[in-house]
């Protein structure tokens, strides 16, 4: 089975949704992430026939589908949402598209998704006398009941709580790894895609950033926009020069051979946890900072710096904010003095004139490689 998007586009009211948007999903899990208006349900709605776009294909097993209707698609949507019948019981939700669709076996079909989704004990339920996760394993089960080509799920463990996504995610991870659908998951939440190791569409602004392996994205992003869409918490911002095989940050200094020609403004970007406040190596960058908050979780402490740079800031400036992420309970007291202090093989270096890391042409420089 195979799903392809042909440069897709859509607007609405003048303004882009979705700009040329391509790509191609096999059979099995293939993850969308990106951040909230990245253009995921729209995407999804899209691909359902819920909206026509404005001009590109889209193409199921080689067949266009792009005017079909959506009673007519072989295709499921499971939305963030708990969609279930009040009224009906779990056997009945189930029983619902098949009766629709005359299934010549509801009862046989009903029994096997049940079983599928773990929730056979509950068929004589109702919505309302299930936990969140019951209500989404039914939603889904409803969804899988008739053998669609394509399943959209748009974040649909968003609303449970962290134990229930997790047994969740495991579960239908497995079940959908291996069936002969076209199954595209949605989600804003990086752990979530790094977790299911699938193929992986990075969306932002209504368009493909990059598609690829999700665990060589995140430890090579090629843009600005995929290191933030793969970063949570959000990635660390800070300014900085490149040029004449150096590159400079708040007054601190490292070695960047590969870098010639003029001073180039750059963006350097590093994820919180690796951000320390105890020096780790000799080549660490220094970088003097004003304590402004602490967040404790219990299993780690979010530290909130006004990074000022080696050469203080003048006239009252609040300093570039930065986050470490600390493991356990840290306490601090706010404006106290601190250093913080990054591996430089731990930045991401991009011009900030274009996003691009500093590795895509021969004047630039890979601090990676």
């Amino acid at each position: 089975m195979e799903l392809i998007l042909d440069d897709v586009s859509l607007t609405y009211r003048g303004e882009p949704w979705l700009t040329n948007v391509s790509l191609t999903a096999e059979s099995g899990m293939t993850i969308l992430v990106g951040p909230s208006l990245s253009g995921k349900t729209t995407l999804m709605r899209v691909i359902a026939g819920l909206v026509q776009p404005d001009s590109g294909r889209i193409l199921v097993n080689g067949d266009d589908v792009t005017g079909v209707s959506v009673r007519k698609r072989s295709v499921a949507f499971v939305y963030q949402q708990f969609i279930n019948y009040p009224s009906l019981t779990v056997r009945e939700n189930l029983a619902s598209p098949l009766r629709l669709a005359k299934h010549p076996h509801v009862a046989d079909r009903v029994r096997e998704v049940a079983e599928l989704m773990g929730i056979e004990h509950l068929l004589d339920r109702r919505p309302a006398e299930l936990s969140g996760g019951q209500q989404q394993r039914t939603a889904i089960g409803r969804a899988l009941a008739l053998p669609v080509d394509v399943l959209l799920l748009d974040e649909p463990l968003a609303n449970l709580d962290y134990k229930l996504r997790e047994q969740l995610r495991v579960d239908l991870a497995d079940l959908f790894r291996e069936s002969g659908r076209v199954v595209l998951w949605a989600t804003a939440e990086p752990e979530e895609a790094l977790g299911f190791a699938a193929p992986t569409v990075v969306l932002g602004e209504g368009t493909v950033l990059h598609a690829g392996d999700v665990g060589e994205l995140y430890r090579h992003p090629p843009r600005l926009a995929i290191a933030q869409a793969l970063s949570d918490p959000p990635l660390n911002l800070l300014p900085g020069v490149a040029g004449d095989g150096r590159i400079e940050c708040l007054g601190a200094t490292f070695p960047a051979p590969g870098a010639r020609g003029d001073d180039r403004p750059v963006t350097l970007g590093v994820r919180p946890h690796q951000v320390a406040i105890e020096r780790r190596g000799p080549d660490d960058l220094a970088l003097p900072a004003e304590i402004r908050l602490a967040e404790v979780t219990g299993s780690a402490t979010y530290l909130h710096l006004a990074a000022r740079g080696a050469a203080g800031s003048a006239g009252g400036e609040p300093g570039v904010h930065l986050v470490a992420e600390l493991a356990g309970t840290r306490l601090f007291t706010p404006g106290e003095p601190a250093t913080a202090f990054v591996d430089p093989s731990d930045v991401f270096v991009f011009d900030t004139a274009t996003g691009r890391v500093l590795a895509e042409d021969a004047t630039e420089v890979d601090l990676h490689g």
